[in-house]
């Protein structure tokens, strides 16, 4: 009874735009993420779902931290780097100048650490490539047995 409820409270808000709401499966769904990690990152504090009949309910607020905490997760970020940026934000978007900040530092951090990579991997392809030059030849060189 209490899960019907809380889809019943869920589909009266569908339609209002301030205040849509959406229940778990479905933005399991939409995100392609499993209960179990919607519910790992409620007990990280990193979404705060709303309770009907002890079911949870996410607002359009916990769906776009949803979104960036995947987005966050797809390029490198931990769970805490994660939850820093989504504490900038505030209860009133306040902080969305130093989320921004945030972004910029972390964002240059890991594009020079990313071009010292690929600067490291230009050099092993090349020594890579003058052995192989180099054993070719030799091989191309010997009489065959």
């Amino acid at each position: 009874m209490a899960r019907s409820d809380a889809q019943a409270f869920v589909e009266s808000h569908q339609d209002e735009a301030t205040t849509q709401l959406f229940g778990i499966t479905e933005l399991c769904k939409e995100f392609g993420v499993s209960l179990r990690a919607l519910r790992f990152y409620e007990d990280k504090g990193l979404l705060a779902p709303r309770r009907v009949n002890g079911a949870r309910v996410y607002t359009r607020r916990d769906r776009a931290r949803l979104s960036l905490i995947l987005r966050a997760k797809a390029i490198g970020s931990s769970l805490a780097e994660i939850k820093r940026y989504l504490d900038l934000y505030g209860d009133h978007g306040e902080g969305q100048k130093k989320q921004v900040q945030f972004v910029i530092d972390r964002t240059d951090a890991e594009i020079a650490a990313l071009e010292i990579k690929r600067a490291q991997i230009d050099t092993t392809l090349a020594e890579l490539r003058v052995i192989n030059a180099a054993c070719r030849e030799h091989l191309s060189r010997r009489k065959p047995a």
